[in-house]
């Protein structure tokens, strides 16, 4: 049986239950405070997954445009060097004309396979960084001439050295007949 005791107060009687009600109010609000803190650490959680997601995304968007059209070159570099050097001798002899172009279209293949995806992937990354490294000279020697840093920006890269090379020879071999999606 419960035991009601009336306590006066100056403004009025307070209706107690011995300290029962006492316990269950400070059970309800550790139970608050405790889902409170759970709920708002899920939320912090969530934030950050959110942030890194978008940031990833982001990071992905940024690396795709920089790299999809050096991987697409460099892929048909690959496999048009690769389906001409599998090639028998007859028929490359009626596609290029004189030796000494299927002799440059062999050191292509040759030089192109030599390169493993990795170190490819690695040539690309040291592209990348000193394309920056030449952006960030050139904006802070912005205001002063200093000569050479033209020429240095328009110097190809070992990659794109390779695509440029099979579009001069295809262009020299008019049996052969290259249509390149992305021109640079």
């Amino acid at each position: 049986m419960i035991k009601k005791v009336i306590h006066m107060h100056e403004d009025g009687p307070i209706w107690d239950s011995g300290g029962e009600e006492l316990d269950g109010a400070s059970e309800l609000d550790r139970e608050w405070q405790r889902r409170h803190d759970q709920f708002h650490t899920h939320g912090y959680r969530e934030g950050i997954s959110a942030g890194k997601e978008a940031a990833a995304q982001e990071g992905f968007n940024i690396g795709f445009k920089q790299s999809v059209l050096d991987g697409y070159n460099w892929g048909v570099v690959r496999g048009v060097t690769s389906a001409l050097a599998s090639l028998p001798d007859g028929l490359k002899e009626k596609l290029i004309e004189t030796q000494e172009k299927r002799n440059e279209f062999r050191g292509l293949y040759e030089s192109v396979h030599s390169i493993s995806t990795a170190d490819a992937l690695r040539l690309f990354n040291d592209d990348i960084i000193s394309k920056k490294a030449l952006e960030h000279r050139e904006n802070a020697e912005a205001s002063s001439h200093v000569p050479g840093l033209q020429e240095q920006s328009s110097d190809c890269s070992r990659l794109e050295n390779y695509f440029k090379e099979l579009q001069s020879l295809l262009s020299d071999s008019p049996a052969l007949k290259g249509h390149f999606l992305v021109d640079e």
